[in-house]
């Protein structure tokens, strides 16, 4: 299964400027998760979605994977996360971080507040 966090604003103006994004998978499964990740950004240069970050990555049975990306500049962000493998049952957040290292409440993604989509946007 596919998911997204969607289309999410990367400003000041509104208090939830994120420098950093954070990207968490916990495998609560014995099978191995097969994990492709996919960032798009928006700037104001460039007002369509652009892919900046993609990697795919394998998470044992009942282990975690903790990876962080740069996202500084851009207006809007979007996480893209699917897993390949049938036995592995991956639980996703994403959580955007300010200059300091801080949780910007507004950028946080648990699972439960992500969107299933049929797949993964084409890069």
């Amino acid at each position: 299964m596919a998911y997204t966090t969607g289309l999410v604003t990367n400003t000041r103006a509104t208090g939830t400027a994120a420098t950093t994004i954070v990207v968490n998978t916990r495998n609560a499964a014995a099978g191995v998760a097969t994990v492709t990740l996919k960032i798009f950004a928006v700037s104001p240069a460039i007002p369509t979605l652009t892919p900046v970050y993609v990697s795919s990555f394998a998470v044992a049975g009942f282990a975690a994977d903790i990876r962080t990306f740069t996202i500084a500049g851009n207006i809007a962000y979007e996480v893209q996360l699917d897993n390949s493998a049938v036995l592995a049952n991956p639980i996703y957040s994403t959580y955007g971080l300010d200059e300091f290292g801080n949780l910007v409440n507004e950028q946080g993604f648990p699972l439960s507040k992500m969107t299933m989509i049929p797949a993964l946007v084409p890069t």
